[in-house]
């Protein structure tokens, strides 16, 4: 079992900043690809963004790239989510994921087995 706790969510600004940490606990995710997915007021989730635990490789979705950017601690268990020139319509309640039968990124929840329970974001205008 791996759970995964969030951390970092907020009220922001336009054009403001958050990082978003997301901490696994009960078993080592260095070999596991981890993503984040968010759900907007009324909306479906999505995903957001993804990174493999090899190589590191990263993949986003389009309305974040350039902005958002994802990265991994190995030995702290934690991803991350670096989130510049927020947007309004970035709000949303964020979430970690975890896949723990592929080291590369799926950008289908799916795949995912491992959720945490999601931080809320906030970009006011």
């Amino acid at each position: 079992q791996v759970q995964p706790v969030e951390s970092g969510g907020g009220l922001v600004q336009a054009g403001g900043s958050l990082r978003l940490s997301c901490a696994a606990s009960g078993r080592t995710v260095n070999r596991y690809a981890m993503a984040w997915f968010r759900q907007g007021p009324g909306k479906d989730r999505k995903f957001v963004a993804g990174i493999s635990s090899s190589n590191g490789r990263a993949a986003y979705a389009d309305s974040v790239l350039g902005r958002f950017t994802i990265s991994r601690d190995n030995s702290r268990n934690t991803v991350y989510l670096q989130m510049n020139s927020l947007k309004p319509e970035d709000t949303a309640i964020y979430s970690c994921a975890v896949n723990p039968d592929s080291e590369y990124v799926r950008p289908l929840q799916k795949h995912y087995t491992y959720w945490g329970q999601g931080t809320q974001v906030t970009v006011s205008s």
